[in-house]
């Protein structure tokens, strides 16, 4: 079980959105997926379709008492196939006090005990934090060896995020584990040449760090929340259902070393590879990357990559060792995921992406 926490101190850079919508794709390549709502303002339970205000009961009375771990099973809502919330609600706001006030040393070990004891029922559970790093949020830390940080396009937010990183590996020296971050930017305007200098900025400060998923701003996430579904169920071939997809690809395929990684339904390993060799040009590109099945979807992994020019452009030049078989891909072209350009066979994937297709003979 992978538990992975979305995490920014700042409001408004989209963690509900990622959580819910990441959580969507998940079960939707099907793995079993669990909502953990740790914000009092219950807004992923919300975009789920649960009202907090008529639910009896949820995660304060998991979170409130010690061995309150018993009870998560009985607080979870299956919203659809593959994916359940473990809800929020307002009280939850109180918490923080209750715990203050008590000489109890394991009030920031909570969560994690009352994830233990689910045992193997989930593949991945996903935490919504709230926008501060107060108690709630160090039991989301305590629980988790991966963090998503979601990033809007903005000055103050890079800033914030390396004050959250240095937060982050403070409370590390006290959880006693390692935490993978990982940046996700999000609510971006390709359209603007300040969004784009933002992320070319934002990926040379993190590096690796970054997911190469970019989460385009699209008002069809707004319009999946008010109808409490994740993009994927609502609006499969919206930028924001292909861009959530990609994410959800990156994120099956990049387990920390020391946790094993989930198997991906389906999926078997390929033999006997052959060198094929395919080109992507744009005059107006600066970094392009190749993605598909054949490397789990992780950009450029295990790929030669070269760079020319033919006096029209840039050409990238891929190369790839690809046993017989037939294999769907994508490039990523500064951060967009792009079918091929030059290449007309596309197939539709079950959450409406449109991924290009070759075949090794």
């Amino acid at each position: 079980m992978r538990i992975i926490a979305i995490v920014n101190q700042k409001g408004g850079c989209a963690k509900t959105t990622t959580a819910v919508n990441l959580a969507g794709c998940l079960a939707t390549d099907g793995f079993h997926v669990l909502v953990v709502d740790i914000d009092p303002q219950a807004h992923a339970t919300l975009a789920l379709g649960l009202d907090p205000d008529e639910l009896d009961e949820n995660l304060y009375e998991v979170l409130a008492e010690p061995g309150g771990g018993d009870h998560l099973k009985a607080i979870i809502v299956e919203v659809a196939e593959n994916l359940d919330i473990a809800p929020s609600g307002i009280v939850l706001s109180a918490l923080e006090q209750k715990l203050a006030a008590e000489r109890d040393e394991t009030r920031t070990e909570r969560l994690d005990n009352a994830l233990g004891a689910l045992g193997d029922i989930y593949d991945f559970v996903l935490i919504d934090c709230p926008p501060n790093v107060g108690l709630l949020t160090f039991n989301a830390l305590r629980a988790t060896r991966e963090v998503i940080v979601p990033l809007e396009t903005s000055r103050f937010a890079i800033h914030g995020v390396q004050k959250l990183l240095e937060t982050i590996g403070l409370l590390v020296e006290r959880i006693g584990h390692e935490i993978d971050v990982k940046v996700l930017m999000t609510l971006y305007d390709g359209r603007t040449r300040f969004s784009r200098k933002t992320l070319a900025e934002v990926r040379a400060l993190f590096t690796d760090m970054c997911f190469d998923t970019v989460i385009r701003l699209n008002v069809k996430l707004r319009e999946a929340a008010g109808k409490g579904l994740p993009i994927c169920f609502y609006a499969p071939s919206a930028n924001g259902a292909l861009d959530y997809a990609a994410l959800a690809v990156e994120v099956e395929a990049s387990a920390p070393a020391d946790l094993a990684a989930v198997e991906i339904p389906g999926a078997e390993p390929p033999s006997g590879p052959r060198e094929i060799v395919v080109h992507f040009r744009d005059a107006d590109a600066s970094d392009v990357r190749i993605a598909g099945d054949f490397n789990d979807w992780v950009p450029d992994k295990g790929v030669r990559s070269l760079i020319e020019s033919d006096g029209k452009g840039r050409v990238w030049t891929k190369v790839l060792q690809l046993p017989p078989g037939t294999y769907q891909y994508r490039y990523i072209v500064d951060g967009e995921w792009r079918e091929d350009p030059e290449n007309p066979a596309v197939v539709t994937s079950s959450v409406g992406a449109r991924n290009s297709v070759m075949v090794v003979r």
